[in-house]
């Protein structure tokens, strides 16, 4: 059991409660790689320059879709672009994870994903077999997910400006009757759930660089989380508070993002988080926390208690997913904030990331 807060911890948490509490300020006078990697520099150029700019509601909860309504249906809209590097890693490619992390954006919404566009950006030089083998895994992922390809564009530039290749694309789908999903609908004592094993994602990437001497099994876990979330669905309805597919940043920034936007804090237990043998032994090597590696197939759901072995249930019974577990719960102190309770009983604030020490993983 871990012992009361002291009045040093008291202080310390209520310096972090307010600096996170200011609305961020972008002020860097150029963009670097941290800028798109889903941390605290992402966070400040979308709500420091991006929202301000655009004022729009949707944009400003970070979401990873928005709603509007079209002759009384309600309609989410996504859109995405994959720069990864290398295209092809254990487990995918390039055009799977465009059109499943186009999906998933969708699918955490509440939304049935229906059709994409799709826009690719070539590199001069790229071999016709290797533009053909993307094309036709975008075409299985596609008929996988239960989604078209409905409009598209080509460009190409120059030798050695593109990485072979950067897809980008959009999403629609129709929003599920069943979902009433919001960060606002986050409750003190709701269940947190993880959909599976976490950081594999990022870790397959990591290791077809080649950059470190390091061989393990691992594969990008990359999928469409649809029949996940109508399993869900299914199995808790209103009682599912919230989805986040957690990409970039890992399920780290997943929730520090929605304890930012909630006002409730978030108490995870470390020792309940699901992580590959493989993947725990690359993050200790290398000195990252798998907390913060990406995934492209793993979703974080909030459930109300009442619901949270039924809604464990269903995402078990589902191919992918059958590592799906509980591994904390919604509190409401210190608001906006994410604790870690460790394997020794003790508690640690779990923040947000400046950039991301794996970049370019989608």
């Amino acid at each position: 059991m871990a012992g009361p807060v002291t009045d040093r911890e008291e202080r310390v948490l209520g310096i972090i409660e307010t600096a996170r509490s200011k609305r961020p300020r972008f002020k860097d006078e150029h963009i670097t790689m941290a800028h798109g990697a889903g941390g605290k520099a992402t966070q400040t150029l979308i709500e420091g320059l991006f929202v301000p700019a655009f004022a729009s509601p949707a944009l400003a909860a970070l979401a990873d879709a928005g709603t509007v309504s079209i002759g009384g249906v309600d309609v989410a809209l996504t859109t995405d672009s994959f720069v990864v590097k290398p295209i092809t890693f254990p487990g995918g490619s390039i055009g799977e994870l465009a059109v499943n992390g186009t999906v998933n954006d969708l699918a955490v919404a509440g939304a049935r994903p229906l059709a994409l566009s799709l826009s690719m950006v070539l590199e001069e030089g790229l071999p016709s077999d290797v533009l053909r083998g993307e094309v036709e895994a975008i075409a299985r992922a596609a008929e996988a997910a239960g989604v078209q390809v409905v409009a598209g564009d080509t460009k190409v530039v120059e030798r050695g400006h593109a990485d072979q290749m950067y897809l980008c694309t959009a999403g629609v789908g129709a929003v599920d009757e069943r979902a009433s999903l919001s960060p606002a609908g986050l409750r003190p004592g709701d269940r947190i759930i993880v959909s599976g094993t976490i950081g594999d994602h990022g870790t397959a990437i990591m290791l077809a660089r080649g950059e470190f001497e390091l061989d393990a099994a691992v594969e990008s876990d990359t999928r469409s989380l649809w029949p996940a979330v109508d399993a869900l669905l299914d199995a808790a309805g209103r009682q599912l508070r919230c989805m986040r597919d957690a990409t970039r940043g890992g399920v780290a920034s997943v929730l520090n993002e929605l304890a930012r936007a909630s006002g409730v804090a978030m108490i995870v237990r470390e020792g309940d988080v699901p992580v590959q043998p493989a993947v725990a032994g690359a993050a200790e090597i290398l000195g990252i926390d798998p907390m913060y590696v990406a995934n492209e197939g793993k979703l974080v759901a909030f459930v109300a208690p009442e619901a949270a072995d039924a809604a464990v249930a269903a995402l078990r019974a589902v191919p992918g997913c059958q590592d799906a577990v509980e591994i904390g719960e919604v509190k409401t102190e210190p608001p906006g904030m994410v604790l870690v309770q460790t394997a020794f009983g003790g508690k640690r604030v779990m923040d947000q990331l400046v950039g991301d020490p794996l970049p370019r993983i989608c």
